[in-house]
C-alpha cells in the first residue's frame, strides 16, 4: 500500500509547489529602488534633457510639483490630456507605480 501512494503523493506535491511563488506574483509587495527609477527617467531624458532640464520647446519636468506631474503623466496614459503629442503613446508603458515614481524622482531633481 506504501508504493502505491508515492505517485500520488508526488503528483500532490507537483501540483502545489508552483502555489507560492503564484501567490507571491499575484500581490506585488516591492518597491522600486532609486536606481529602477533612474533607468525610467533616463528615457524621458531624449525629450526633456538631462535630468529633466530641457533646452528646448519641450516642457523642464525637472523641480514641477509631484502632484501636477502625476496628474500629467496619468492625463497622458488614459489619452486624455488635450495638448500631448508621443506621450499619449509613452505613458502606457508604464505601471502606476512607475508613473508615480518618475513624478517624485523629477520633482525631487529641482530641489
Amino acid at each position: 500500500m506504501l508504493t502505491s501512494a508515492r505517485p500520488v503523493l508526488w503528483l500532490a506535491l507537483a501540483m502545489t509547489a508552483p502555489l507560492p511563488a503564484l501567490a507571491s506574483s499575484a500581490t506585488p509587495t516591492s518597491t522600486l529602488r532609486a536606481q529602477d527609477v533612474a533607468v525610467l527617467a533616463a528615457s524621458c531624458a531624449n525629450c526633456h534633457g538631462p535630468d529633466g532640464r530641457s533646452t528646448g520647446g519641450i516642457p523642464t519636468l525637472r523641480g514641477l510639483p509631484e502632484a501636477h506631474l502625476l496628474q500629467r503623466l496619468q492625463a497622458f496614459k488614459a489619452g486624455t490630456a488635450k495638448d500631448a503629442t508621443v506621450m499619449t503613446r509613452l505613458a502606457k508603458g508604464y505601471d502606476d507605480e512607475q508613473l508615480k515614481a518618475l513624478a517624485q524622482w523629477f520633482s525631487k531633481k529641482g530641489r
